[in-house]
């Protein structure tokens, strides 16, 4: 069966990808497009946001999500909320900048909260509702030098969780996906950081630092984080809420 033959499983459902214009948040964008939901993407880059939304027919909505306080009053009219907007920090803690942290911490669990406290309404009154929220094995796990980030993702899976609990009598499903390391933007950028801070070869920290925990010795595509996305979605994935599902090639198997 090829994508094209995708079931329209979300036809007249409206799709919002936060990050949307790249990486996770793009294939994201394409897999639920295809199963017909009309999508908008959401992102602090215009351009990429305007191109990604031309590529699945949708619509754009330039924002900076980091800019909390512009949300408080925000209303979504959506069905299907992707949380997936975010950036990485490698540092440290005695020498992590104490606003980098702030930023970590405003764009991957304030947001969330506030994107969801806008959509929730909406979603109750229709009765169906999806709340994916891309989290990461480090939402499970620790790394040195990442405590912006691991504190945020476990930040998270807590407000997917209280969200789960809160929208199940709503016909609202929140969950995280958990993934190890997926071939983004996000990802390559870190290279040189990590090459740094762990005193190795750009070219070895692949294979020496982000494969160090993982059975399965690859990056993770970004279109097979999607796939669990759509379905997620989907009528068959009703009964799943409150749940982290792993990606990660077996790292949080030890």
């Amino acid at each position: 069966m090829t994508e094209h033959h995708l079931i329209q499983d979300l036809t007249q459902k409206r799709a919002l990808i936060t990050g949307g214009a790249s990486g996770i948040g793009l294939a994201c964008a394409h897999e639920f497009a295809r199963r017909g939901a009309h999508v908008t993407i959401a992102d602090v880059n215009a351009d990429a946001a305007t191109a990604a939304a031309t590529e699945v027919g949708g619509e754009s909505w330039v924002v900076d999500l980091a800019d909390t306080a512009a949300l408080d009053d925000l209303i979504l009219d959506v069905d299907i909320l992707v949380n997936n907007a975010g950036f990485q920090r490698v540092s440290p803690i005695q020498d992590f900048d104490p606003d980098a942290f702030r930023l970590v911490l405003r764009l991957m669990l304030e947001s969330p909260f506030l994107l969801v406290r806008a959509a929730l309404p909406g979603m109750y009154e229709r009765g169906w509702g999806r709340v994916i929220n891309i989290s990461s094995a480090h939402g499970l796990r620790a790394s040195p030098f990442k405590s912006a980030y691991v504190a945020a993702k476990h930040g998270l899976e807590g407000l997917s969780k209280v969200t789960a609990l809160e929208g199940g009598p709503h016909g609202v499903t929140s969950n995280c996906i958990n993934p190890a390391y997926v071939r983004t933007p996000l990802v390559e950028k870190q290279i040189v950081d990590q090459a740094k801070v762990h005193g190795v070869a750009e070219s070895e920290v692949v294979e020496k630092i982000m494969l160090t925990e993982t059975a399965i010795k690859r990056l993770i595509e970004p279109d097979e984080v999607a796939s669990l996305a759509g379905w997620l979605a989907s009528d068959k994935a009703g009964m799943v809420t409150g749940a982290s599902y792993t990606m990660d090639g077996g790292w949080t198997a030890r």
